[in-house]
C-alpha cells in the first residue's frame, strides 16, 4: 500500500520579527512571540481599501502586551507602505487572536469585524460571567475526578488570565455570518464558520487566490486544542470539531492554507485524513484503559498524555480527556455513571452500572 501524500511547505524561510513575507498576491505574513510553549503565532496583513482608497485589513492581533504591540509599530512603519489599517477580522475570541483588537481599532479608527458568539464570548471571558470563572472550571474537572493537588495548582495561578492578555476590547463589531462573501482588497472571501475549537470560528476562504485563512481549525504539525469547558460542561465539542474540519475537504487539493501556528501548507485533505486518524487512536486508546475498569477524566489524562503537564497544560489536556470521553458516550461506545464521592467516571457499554460503585 502507497503511502499518504504528505503536506507541502511552500515557504522555506519565516518573517522575521517586526517584518512580512508575501504568501500569495496582496497578503503577508507575520509573526508575534507568545509567553507559552506554543511560541508564536500567526498573522495576516491583506491589502484592501475603502471607498476607493487604498489601506489593509489585519486578521488576528496577538496578544495584549508591550512586546507584541512594540513589534507592531515596526510593522506600522516599514511594511505599510503609508497607507492606513481599515478593518480588524478577528478569527476567535482566544487571547493570541483577540488580544490587541482595541488597540489597533482605536489607533486607526479602524471597525472590528468577527461573528457574534466569538465577540460575545471575548466580553463574557473577560468579564468571568457566566461560567468563565476559575472556579466554575475546577468544579467542572474536580466533578471529573482531577486530583485535589492538580486543582490546588490551577487555583494558585490566579483568575482571569484572560484579561491580562487581553486588557480591553471593543464595544461594537460588525458581525460575520457563515457564507458571507467579504470584500478585501477588491476580491471575495467567504466566511466558513467551525465550532469545537471555539464557539463560532472563522475561516476565510478566497477562491480567486487559492487561499484559505484558518486560524487555528487547521494546523499542520499540531492538533487543534478541543475542550469541554465549564460554560457548557456536558458538550460534545470534539464531534463539532471533526463535523467542522471535514468541511476543508470542499476547497480545492491544491488550497493553500495558512494556519495560525505552524509554517503556511497545502494538502489540506490529507491534512483533515490525519486528524481524524489522531484522534480516532485518541478514542481507542481510552477504550482501552477502560476494559481494566471504571476511570474519570483525571484518572486517564497518563493515557493520552504520557508526558508530565505543567498547570497550564493540565488545564487544556482535561478539557480534551473529558471532551473525549464525552464523544465516546454520545456515540454509545461506553457508558458512564457518577460515583457517591460525585466523580464521574466511565466504563465499557455492558459495565457501564459498575461506575457508581
Amino acid at each position: 500500500m502507497s503511502a499518504a501524500p504528505s503536506l507541502e511547505y511552500p515557504f522555506g524561510e519565516m518573517p522575521a520579527p517586526g517584518a512580512t513575507l508575501e504568501v500569495a498576491p496582496g497578503v503577508r505574513w507575520l509573526r508575534m512571540p507568545l509567553p507559552f510553549k506554543l511560541d508564536h503565532i500567526n498573522l495576516w496583513l491583506l491589502e484592501d481599501e475603502l471607498d476607493g482608497a487604498p489601506g489593509w485589513t489585519i486578521v488576528d492581533t496577538g496578544i495584549g502586551d508591550a512586546g507584541t504591540r512594540a513589534l507592531w509599530e515596526r510593522i506600522f512603519e516599514a511594511c505599510l507602505d503609508m497607507r492606513p489599517v481599515r478593518r480588524i477580522i478577528v478569527t476567535h475570541y482566544h487571547p493570541d487572536h483577540a488580544g490587541n483588537a482595541a488597540w489597533l481599532t482605536q489607533r486607526f479608527g479602524a471597525e472590528l469585524w468577527m461573528t457574534q458568539a466569538e465577540y460575545l464570548t471575548a466580553h463574557a471571558v473577560r468579564e468571568s460571567l457566566a461560567g468563565y470563572t476559575t472556579e466554575a472550571v475546577l468544579e467542572v474537572f474536580r466533578r471529573n475526578g482531577l486530583a485535589e493537588e492538580r486543582l490546588g495548582g490551577m487555583a494558585a495561578r490566579g483568575s482571569n488570565r484572560y484579561a491580562q492578555l487581553v486588557p480591553e476590547f471593543p464595544r461594537s463589531y460588525r458581525r460575520i455570518l457563515e457564507g458571507d462573501l467579504v470584500r478585501i482588497g477588491g476580491r471575495a472571501w467567504r466566511a466558513i464558520v467551525g465550532h469545537g475549537h471555539a464557539p463560532e470560528h472563522l475561516t476565510l476562504y478566497c477562491e480567486a487566490l487559492g487561499v484559505a485563512i484558518a486560524g487555528d481549525m487547521l494546523l499542520s504539525t499540531i492538533s487543534t486544542n478541543v475542550s469541554v469547558w465549564s460554560i457548557d460542561p456536558e458538550g460534545d465539542p470534539l464531534r463539532l470539531f471533526l463535523e467542522s474540519v471535514a468541511r476543508y475537504r470542499e476547497l480545492p487539493a491544491g488550497t493553500l492554507v495558512l494556519p495560525s501556528h505552524g509554517r503556511p501548507f497545502r494538502g489540506a485533505h490529507q491534512r483533515v485524513a490525519q486528524l481524524e486518524a489522531h484522534h480516532e487512536a485518541r478514542l481507542a486508546e481510552l477504550e482501552g484503559a477502560l476494559a481494566g475498569g471504571p476511570k474519570s477524566a483525571g484518572e486517564l489524562l497518563p493515557v493520552i498524555f504520557p508526558r508530565r503537564l505543567d498547570v497550564h497544560e493540565t488545564f487544556f489536556a482535561m478539557g480534551e480527556a473529558i471532551a473525549h470521553l464525552h464523544y465516546l458516550y454520545y456515540a454509545g461506545r461506553i457508558g458512564r455513571a457518577s460515583g457517591a464521592d460525585g466523580v464521574m467516571r466511565y466504563a465499557p457499554r455492558a459495565g457501564a452500572a459498575r461506575a457508581a460503585a
